[in-house]
């Protein structure tokens, strides 16, 4: 665990021209911050200590502005800039060296049963506000712009703008 908290800051370091030091987004960042309860709430999810992984995903939650399920997957260097707002749902899977910004949702439509959530390969950069809805996937270097929605799978190395958005009328 502790090697992986290090390499995390060394990514936010890396990313963030405003990170100074190496204590201050130990001690400041609240990516930071709701990564190690995750980790920790993960850990009891997959041991199917439920009711406590909820409780510390809440905590973090309330301390962070971060929600991140327990039962969310998280790969390597995940970095959530300005985090405030962001939700990561239970089936989310989140592949190595992604970047969200703050208001960013991987949820659910509240139709599917199952996997309901995104699947976000290496390398997506989720712009702020953006909203990825459903069990869909975004390929390796996918970007997402800010306010996007996203409803359907977006191939890789590809720009996602805009949003889906259409009015349906009542049957």
């Amino acid at each position: 665990m502790f090697r992986h908290l290090k390499e995390d800051i060394n990514n936010v370091m890396k990313i963030d021209p405003a990170a100074r030091s190496f204590i201050e987004v130990l001690l400041l960042y609240p990516c930071i911050h709701s990564l190690i309860a995750h980790r920790v709430a993960h850990g009891l999810y997959k041991n199917k200590f439920f009711f406590l992984a909820r409780a510390i995903s809440q905590i973090s939650r309330f301390f962070t502005g971060i929600e991140i399920h327990p039962g969310a997957q998280i790969g390597r260097r995940f970095f959530i800039d300005h985090g405030m707002g962001v939700v990561i749902g239970e089936t989310a899977e989140i592949g190595d060296d992604v970047i969200l910004y703050h208001g960013v949702t991987l949820g659910g439509t509240g139709k599917d049963r199952g996997k309901r959530h995104p699947t976000l390969k290496n390398n997506v950069m989720v712009g702020a506000g953006a909203k990825i809805l459903g069990p869909i996937i975004l390929e390796e270097s996918v970007k997402v712009g800010a306010n996007t929605v996203v409803l359907k799978n977006v191939p890789a190395h590809s720009t996602v703008v805009g949003t889906s958005g259409r009015i349906i009328p009542k049957k």
